[in-house]
């Protein structure tokens, strides 16, 4: 995959999220229902750390990469979130989505980071 800053990645995943990533997607909220998904991806392209946090609706996934926390879904919420910081992993992350959304998740991204 290419090299990009992470600070781009927020506008990559804007363009890549769709029905196929989460079927909780809808054009007004394009991040919901994304986080385990996009904590796995953004994972593959960055490494550091998958983290998690309680929110209303159960477990938030986050990344956590060179010392700062990433957390490209949480416009998804209306609350604000009260960050855990709780350490999790790529098993836990999954069990929020599915192979066939994170394949999605994974092309778009390809395909937009090369735009």
């Amino acid at each position: 995959m290419m090299y990009m800053e992470i600070e781009q990645m927020r506008e990559v995943l804007f363009q890549s999220w769709s029905k196929e990533t989460s079927s909780k997607w809808t054009l007004d909220n394009p991040a919901k229902g994304q986080c385990g998904v996009t904590a796995l991806v953004v994972h593959d392209l960055f490494e550091g750390e998958i983290m998690k946090t309680k929110v209303s609706e159960g477990w938030h996934f986050y990344n956590f990469i060179n010392g700062k926390r990433y957390d490209f879904t949480a416009p998804q919420f209306l609350e604000e979130i009260i960050y855990m910081d709780m350490s999790s992993n790529r098993k836990e992350a999954f069990a929020d989505t599915n192979e066939m959304q994170y394949d999605a998740l994974k092309q778009n991204v390809r395909i937009h980071i090369k735009e």
